[in-house]
């Protein structure tokens, strides 16, 4: 079980969830979303990490020269929400959100099911457990995922790694560190009765 956390807007919170824990930080670049950051500062949130922990650039673009951009901060993956493509060059891992109403998409490394982006609604369950089954690809479960819910979700659904943003924030793009370190105990308590 991987555990992601998105949103990320400073290195000190990236430092904080990385030291309780989490697996992988996403920084939001090239988007409209309030946690979305320049990408100089995604370059230097990432720069702080830790190499075992996986860098992921989180977008909704659609323009090619901003897949240049973001490239250069050197991500370990890039997660998409748009159906853009991503040029086999870059040699990248790629993430394809997907909401409900969706159909399971393939030929990507994994695949984010997420109707929330961001804003806290709760995923849709029968989705989730659907996309489980037929994409073929490890799925990462978002949407309203919070330590109130994760550990139920993680039982119910069964993904390959879990995702939050607003579940674990004082205000948009500021994470509280007490909620983060709950998510992140729930996560691995729920892991280890599967």
């Amino acid at each position: 079980m991987r555990i992601k956390i998105c949103g990320i807007t400073t290195v000190r919170d990236a430092l904080t969830a990385e030291e309780l824990g989490a697996d992988a930080i996403g920084v939001v670049v090239c988007s409209d979303s309030p946690r979305s950051v320049p990408v100089k500062r995604a370059k230097e949130i990432f720069a702080a990490l830790k190499p075992t922990t996986m860098k992921v650039c989180v977008t909704d673009t659609r323009s090619e020269s901003d897949l240049e951009v973001i490239m250069h901060v050197k991500p370990d993956a890039i997660q998409l929400h748009s159906g853009i493509g991503v040029p086999e060059k870059y040699g990248i891992r790629v993430i394809r959100a997907v909401r409900p109403g969706e159909e399971p998409v393939t030929g990507y490394n994994m695949v984010l099911v997420d109707g929330s982006r961001g804003n806290g609604t709760p995923y849709d369950s029968d989705f989730a457990i659907r996309m489980v089954r037929e994409t073929g690809a490890p799925v990462i479960l978002a949407g309203g995922l919070n330590p109130e819910n994760v550990e139920d979700a993680i039982r119910t659904i069964s993904p390959s790694a879990v995702d939050v943003s607003s579940g674990v924030e004082k205000s948009p793009g500021i994470k509280d560190p007490k909620r983060v370190a709950e998510f992140i105990r729930h996560c691995r308590e729920a892991e280890a009765c599967l």
